[in-house]
């Protein structure tokens, strides 16, 4: 009789849970039985091992095997538990020295010939591994160079059953992979746009500016042709590139979802998700008997473009809600809440009515009742949740004609980074990275107001109707626009443009 265990590790949404994969030999009928709250997919490995094992050379006895994957009570799902499997069932079994495994995380898929098939979430499973003091990662090969970059562990990737066998035996010497920081960069590769490729429209493009400066919120209405899609694809190519920690974030969502490049794993730009008005809800925040990550996850910490608002269903709007405010979404299930990340910018483009041409009247073609039924798709406490609501207007013929060089991205780029580095100053012990992120505490710290300031917040407040939340959104917009002007305090005309951002829903929702 023989008994061992292996350490391996078990995705749930983003979370990491440790699993112990315990084998235990003995007499009897001989069976190959395999128990601990499996899907279909962990109770096949009985059948891949076996015959993986079997074409290592290795040959398993008639008796009686019992794999136990614990702890019971967490669901195991996937196909990365099959070398863990296997060394464990051939180490109980004498097969393979079992001391290498002492601290040492497996993961990995088995072919039928015995070859290790990479798996996804190898980043975050590594990161925990770390944590828990692992000393050790054996990884499938193509895995290698993701898990090499977490510093402090030591990640070797393996090809073939035979060669862990002969690694855990001390026949063979296993090459550690060593992060490169030149090969992990660029796993991304940067956007063919650029803001200068934009001719007139400068109220827009310094809206656009303004969002990113601080991270807020952006919708855009205007006739179609007018230029809202494609200055919105050109928004994330201003925006100042992740730090080193967010990159590890970005990285470790699409690696769950196997979306992360084989040979440049590190995500090092802004992700972009442009996102089809069909999109389901589950689609677009995550979900599943045991959820996954969303759309809205998929674009944490760079920009999620949603283009013909007004034809995205208007409960698929509507649960985007919550995560705009919280940056993150909770996913409640009957057997645990998920959690993802879900800090965002949001840029929205639509036309104002079903033909495009309102508040033209000469060329627009609906009825009233048309255009307020198009117009009521989005709800009031949607558009409160746009830092900043700007008009598209159709662009003139003379600044087609006539192509004056405009700013790059570039030019734009460093205002923008230069701005968000006098926030991080700001807020270095808070937390907060941007000013859309500021709560009411924290508003009312960083954007105290004038006496003449005051005044003219109160008029705005009054004669628009605003909420307080809309209230919050202006203190946000202006607190940004200050720091874009290096300015310590909020002063009145930073307060107007701010406000004359809030406008525009108010000309076509009349709210």
């Amino acid at each position: 009789m023989a008994f061992h265990t292996v350490l391996s590790a078990s995705i749930q949404g983003l979370h990491v849970e440790m699993v112990h994969v315990e084998a235990d030999v003995s007499n009897g009928l001989p069976m190959f039985h395999m128990v601990g709250y499996l899907s279909a997919e962990v109770k096949e490995a009985s059948e891949r091992v076996r015959t993986a094992i079997r074409n290592a050379g290795i040959q398993i006895p008639a008796r009686k095997v019992v794999v136990n994957l614990a702890p019971a009570t967490v669901r195991k799902k996937g196909a990365s538990f099959d070398l863990p499997i296997a060394l464990a069932v051939m180490a109980a079994l004498g097969e393979i020295e079992g001391e290498e495994l002492e601290r040492t995380l497996v993961i990995g898929e088995l072919g039928l010939d015995g070859r290790v098939q990479e798996v996804p979430g190898i980043l975050p499973i590594v990161l925990e591994a770390r944590r828990a003091g692992c000393r050790t990662c054996i990884l499938p090969i193509r895995n290698a160079p993701e898990g090499a970059l977490v510093e402090g562990i030591r990640i070797l990737g393996v090809r073939h059953l035979k060669e862990a066998c002969d690694y855990l035996n001390g026949e063979v010497a296993l090459k550690e992979e060593v992060r490169q920081d030149g090969k992990m960069e660029g796993g991304r590769e940067e956007l063919s746009v650029d803001f200068g490729d934009i001719q007139g429209q400068e109220a827009v493009k310094r809206a656009a500016e303004v969002a990113a400066a601080g991270g807020h919120n952006l919708l855009m209405v205007g006739p179609p042709g007018s230029g809202k899609s494609m200055l919105a694809k050109r928004i994330p190519t201003i925006l100042p590139p992740p730090t080193p920690e967010e990159s590890i974030e970005i990285t470790k969502i699409y690696s769950v979802l196997g979306m992360v490049d084989r040979e440049r794993p590190l995500i090092t730009g802004r992700p972009v998700r442009s996102v089809h008005h069909t999109v389901t809800k589950a689609a677009l925040i995550g979900g599943g008997l045991v959820p996954v990550p969303g759309e809205i996850s998929l674009a944490h910490e760079g920009v999620l473009f949603l283009d013909e608002l007004a034809e995205f269903q208007k409960n698929v709007l509507e649960v985007l809600r919550q995560p705009l405010e919280e940056k993150q979404i909770r996913i409640a299930r009957s057997h645990g809440t998920y959690v993802f990340p879900a800090n965002f910018i949001l840029v929205a483009a639509m036309n104002p009515c079903p033909c495009g041409n309102y508040p033209n009247l000469e060329k627009c073609t609906c009825t009233p009742g048309q255009i307020r039924h198009y117009l009521g798709r989005i709800s009031q406490p949607f558009l409160d949740r746009m830092d900043l609501c700007i008009e598209t207007p159709r662009i003139k013929y003379e600044a087609l004609s006539v192509r004056k060089p405009q700013e790059s991205s570039k030019e734009v780029r460093k205002r923008v980074v230069k701005t968000r580095n006098i926030q991080n100053m700001r807020y270095a012990e808070t937390g907060i990275t941007s000013n859309a992120l500021l709560g009411v505490r924290e508003l009312e710290k960083y954007c105290q107001l004038g006496d003449n300031e005051e005044r003219l917040m109160k008029r705005a407040y009054l004669a628009m109707g605003l909420t307080a939340r809309t209230y919050h959104k202006i203190l946000r917009v202006a607190r940004t626009i200050a720091d874009m002007e290096e300015s310590e305090r909020i002063r009145e005309h930073h307060l107007k443009e701010a406000i004359s951002y809030r406008t525009i829903d108010k000309k076509y929702w009349g709210r």
